[in-house]
């Protein structure tokens, strides 16, 4: 039984008299005479299986209780017991008045079995003749269950009244569904039209699909009992402790502070780890195997638990998913679910949630209190009940989220620190001093053509200090910090991943043991040629290479390369937007001032190119799908993996090329006064005395808060508003039939009016996170506090995703991934980025470089350093298209640079210092990068990926499960006849007592047993040898 739904076993009992009352209602017809008359025989055969049925519903283990009661009902004359229904819907009736007045048996078999195919095989019924009645109040909680309460529902199609031609569909599909043995079952047609299907997967279709699928599972609790380990003799260690009285006071002192230590650390585990006893640990370790009907003695296949409903959901998926839905053989691609939904044969296809999220008892009701709320913000997560419900793909994701979440807590925490250092030194800041001096007057250049007039610089007081707080000596510790904490947490997770994919049964797990995606065989039908797959031996089409492979590399990549350019253009448009609106503002200058101006184009340009963004996503990933499409790729993993590449690719062009433009790009090729570099006729922006910093920090700033605000919006409101759509499909008809019992609404209804999960659903959370570590990483020199915005969002984002899937979405179908897939070599590629950004960061936008050589140079200060950044130019050397409407009788103007004045005779060239500080930043990012690296091989040197604890504990157990199978294997191979034949015996004795009397001897001869049978009951006087009787049911454990 999965631990989850252990601790809410004990609501169950609450419903026992309700189930039972809904079971025996299944089980009845309505009372009609009948011209037939049925035997006391077949009456004790109905009280039989109806009793059964009741006790399999009170206690499905308890197997001797059940024997007990069917002997009470066999002794008690055939009494029959009532059943009546809490609401007075159905007359208490009688299980044998439901056979009474019968004469021929023959008949009344014939009826019954034509009853069974009806409401139990799940044959279509005749539509015409079902009216929309209400069935389901009856019901004390959201059934789940076949009308005869005991096969689950693993599955539901949805459809409505059509074309005649999708009937047709329907039918062959549906008949295809049932002869691969899949059980169906039609809810009547309700009053809005929509028409429910219910799947059941018999135990013979799960064992089948289970070997086919290869699906690892735990071996029999009994084969995995292991020896008592030894443990460490601590005896000697602790006799000189002991001996000597100054030793023994010391370890007696010790021993009470890690008692102290231990409780108080017992009290922080319990208020922040997960809950044990709503989410108890396994009880024993369980090995596991590839599960084989050739060798099903290992499992125990008989226990109701042992095929989960995650199993079972996706068995049914994947049967769903293969079959055809025509007999029009020529049409490749008829086949399907997928299709049918997209040809609205159907409209909707889902496993169903366990319940409502206020049904006690309920795994999705302990989720949604217990996982997703916000209040349990600060637990840690209960990833097996996850993985037990939604399945391994989605528990993977959460448990990623949960870990990098985790270990943003030391960049946060750091970035917070170094933030706090730089308010507490700005004041001491003396270039920022300097700035905001006013008796220190700096008439600087004009910032645009024609219509911007020079300026002082102390306007800009406050953006240098607001400047000065992201650009101190700080920010080359926190951009090496960073640097060293991408690698390390990369690191840490595959140790973490290697972790519990071994936990959750995933080591060893090869993506070629997947079966190939139906749509790549279809694509490939007409091929002829075929090649062996060397994993699993099977025959499988040759995608030829020339013909088919390269052409659509060729074209994907062109494509993609088309995009990359459509994203530089749009950054380029932004960019001339920028320019045209400083030339635009004619403003006077006494209603405004320059640092107003430079603010409020920084601002709308970046919304700007946040609407670009958020409108080029969609057409990214649509575009990204159709080209995935034609690359054929095998298997559903290799095909998530290149969509993700594309679509990422994509992205980050879309999201990062305005940064890496202000960041490398602007103001760094703007020429001189006397001849500025010009785009298209308009003048390259220019930054501040303080450089670009201050608007890279706002571009951040917007982009990944605003990104992540709106993304956490539209999460939300998109699946609400589908949702709303659905209901409305719903209310139609439905409503105003049972408003009077609305809490009594099947499951299968209440899920339909959820959002569909599809297959790549995952996808925008995993590339929100990435990008968002992109921002974290690639440009924190700029924006230290993006390690603790990061952290916010994410616990924020970790529960309202778990209360999103609980709350807005359909159950998922469980999916097997062996771990993040193409992400982590992303993840992976983002740190090595980051080295080299943040080198050239602090070297080229900062004015760490600067500082540090006048620093040098000098006195060891940075007094007068303003003075020297700062050159000279006489405005009389203006161009045409740069002279300014009134000069104010300024002579005199600076500009930030490192060029001879006016006054020089190479006048306006780059002096000496320009070159001095050109050789240091290229030095700097040398060295810089060099060192980082080196630190980044040794890290990844002395942290293994997989523990060594861990590789132990995989190679023991590998070697412990084999030994298994070798002594099953030859306990079975060794069975002598003398056992074989003692445990016939014991088989038919239990079945007939051993002849005495004549009464014996003429029961026994009535039994249909064979001639060697009959003689081995009846000249065998041998004793049976319980214990070789009972070798093969318990062998000894390793």
């Amino acid at each position: 039984m999965s631990n989850c739904s252990k601790s809410s076993q004990k609501n169950d009992s609450k419903q026992l008299s309700n189930n039972t009352s809904c079971l025996l209602r299944s089980l009845s017809v309505p009372t009609v005479k009948s011209p037939y008359k049925t035997s006391p025989h077949r009456i004790k055969q109905k009280h039989t299986y109806a009793v059964h049925q009741w006790n399999t519903i009170a206690n499905p283990l308890d197997m001797p209780q059940i024997r007990e009661n069917t002997k009470i009902l066999n002794n008690s004359k055939y009494k029959a017991f009532e059943c009546s229904s809490p609401s007075n819907d159905f007359a208490a009736m009688s299980v044998v008045n439901l056979y009474k007045s019968g004469e021929n048996l023959d008949n009344d078999m014939d009826t019954d079995r034509d009853f069974i195919k009806k409401n139990v095989i799940g044959v279509q019924p005749n539509m015409e003749n079902l009216k929309p009645q209400n069935l389901h109040c009856c019901r004390p909680r959201p059934s789940i269950k076949f009308r005869d309460d005991l096969r689950s529902v693993d599955f539901v199609l949805v459809w409505k009244e059509s074309d005649p031609e999708f009937e047709e569909k329907r039918r062959i599909f549906e008949k295809n569904l049932q002869e691969e043995g899949l059980e169906l079952e039609h809810e009547p047609q309700e009053s809005n039209g929509l028409n429910f299907v219910k799947i059941h997967a018999p135990i013979e279709v799960l064992r089948r699909y289970t070997e086919i699928l290869k699906l690892r599972l735990p071996m029999k609790e009994e084969l995995c009992r292991l020896p008592r380990e030894y443990k460490l003799n601590i005896a000697a260690s602790s006799y000189f402790t002991q001996k000597i009285p100054a030793l023994r006071q010391v370890s007696r002192r010790t021993n009470v502070l890690i008692e102290n230590f231990k409780d108080q650390w017992a009290k922080v585990r319990e208020w922040i780890f997960v809950d044990r006893e709503k989410f108890p640990n396994k009880s024993q370790q369980r090995f596991t195997a590839i599960y084989s009907r050739d060798r099903e003695y290992l499992f125990d296949v008989q226990s109701p638990n042992f095929f989960t409903p995650a199993i079972h959901s996706r068995i049914v998926q994947f049967i769903l998913d293969r079959k055809r839905f025509t007999t029009n053989f020529h049409n490749d691609f008829a086949f399907g679910i997928e299709r049918l939904i997209d040809d609205d044969v159907y409209i909707a296809a889902y496993p169903l949630h366990d319940g409502d999220l206020t049904t006690e008892g309920s795994v999705r009701n302990l989720l949604f209190t217990e996982w997703s709320s916000i209040k349990k913000w600060y637990r840690y997560q209960p990833l097996d009940c996850v993985k037990e419900y939604f399945g391994v793909k989605i528990a993977l994701y959460f448990a990623w989220l949960g870990y990098y979440t985790h270990i943003l807590m030391a960049p946060a925490l750091v970035g917070l620190g170094c933030f706090i250092y730089s308010l507490t030194t700005v004041s001491e800041n003396k270039p920022t001093n300097d700035i905001c001096n006013l008796q220190l007057e700096h008439k600087m250049c004009p910032l645009c053509d024609v219509w911007c007039d020079y300026w002082d610089l102390n306007e800009t007081c406050v953006h240098s200090k607001i400047t000065y707080l992201f650009d101190n000596p700080t920010t080359v510790f926190f951009a090496v910090f960073m640097s060293l904490w991408a690698t390390t947490f990369l690191e840490m997770w595959k140790r973490y991943s290697a972790e519990i994919t071994h936990k959750w049964d995933l080591t060893g797990f090869d993506v070629q043991e997947e079966h190939p995606r139906p749509q790549y065989l279809a694509r490939l039908a007409h091929v002829k040629r075929k090649s062996v797959n060397v994993v699993t031996n099977t025959m499988e089409p040759h995608v030829p290479f020339w013909r088919i492979k390269v052409p659509m590399t060729i074209f994907s990549f062109s494509v993609v390369l088309l995009l990359v350019c459509l994203a530089f253009a749009t950054v380029l448009g932004v960019v001339l937007y920028r320019m045209s609106v400083l030339v635009s503002l004619k403003v006077p200058l006494d209603k405004i001032d320059h640092s107003s101006v430079m603010l409020f184009t920084t601002v709308t340009a970046a919304s700007i190119n946040l609407i670009a963004i958020l409108v080029f996503n969609q057409i990214y990933t649509w575009v990204a799908e159709y080209l995935t499409e034609f690359e054929l790729l095998r298997t559903q993993t290799e095909f998530d993996d290149s969509l993700t590449l594309k679509i990422y690719l994509l992205q980050f062009v879309n999201y990062y090329a305005s940064i890496f433009y202000i960041a490398f790009f602007k103001g760094k090729f703007i020429g001189s006064p006397e001849n500025y570099h010009r785009i298209f006729g308009y003048r390259q922006e220019e930054c501040g005395p303080g450089g670009c910093l201050l608007e890279l920090c706002i571009q951040l700033a917007v982009i990944m808060i605003g990104k992540q605000a709106m993304n956490t919006i539209l999460e939300m409101l998109f699946p609400l508003f589908f949702k709303w759509l659905n209901t409305l499909q719903v209310k139609t008809g439905l409503l105003k039939e049972r408003n009077s019992c609305k809490e009594c609404r099947p499951q299968w209804v209440k899920d339909f009016k959820l959002v569909e999960w599809g297959p790549r659903s995952l996808f925008p959370e995993y590339l929100e996170m990435v990008l968002q570590y992109g921002f974290v990483t690639i440009f924190v020199a700029a924006f230290p506090l993006a390690p603790f915005f990061a952290l916010l969002n994410n616990i924020l984002e970790m529960r309202l995703d778990g209360t999103k899937l609980l709350t807005l979405y359909r159950r998922p179908v469980s999916q097997r991934v062996r771990d993040i897939g193409v992400w982590y070599r992303i993840l992976d590629s983002i740190g090595k980025l980051s080295v080299v950004t943040n080198g050239f960061i602090i070297a080229f936008t900062s004015d760490f470089i600067p500082q540090l050589v006048y620093r040098i140079k000098g006195n060891g200060t940075l007094e007068s350093y303003l003075n020297n950044s700062l050159s000279y130019f006489n405005t009389s050397d203006f161009d045409s298209n740069s002279m300014q409407r009134s000069t104010d009788n300024v002579t005199i103007c600076r500009y930030p640079d490192y060029r001879n004045p006016p006054w020089s005779p190479e006048k306006y060239k780059e002096n000496a210092l320009y070159y001095e500080i050109l050789a240091a930043r290229l030095i700097f990012v040398v060295v810089f990068e060099n060192l980082v690296v080196v630190v980044l091989i040794a890290l990844k040197w002395c942290i293994p990926d997989i523990p060594r604890e861990l590789r132990d504990r995989i190679r023991r157990e590998a070697y412990i499960t084999n030994e298994i199978i070798i002594k099953q294997e030859m306990l079975r191979a060794t069975l002598t006849p003398e056992i074989a034949k003692a445990r016939k015996i014991e088989k038919l004795r239990n079945m007939v007592e051993a002849p005495s009397t004549a009464e014996q001897w003429d029961r026994l001869i009535s039994k249909s047993l064979s001639q060697s049978d009959f003689d081995l009951m009846v000249h065998t006087d041998e004793p049976i040898n319980q214990k070789d009787a009972s070798d093969l049911d318990t062998p000894n454990s390793i």
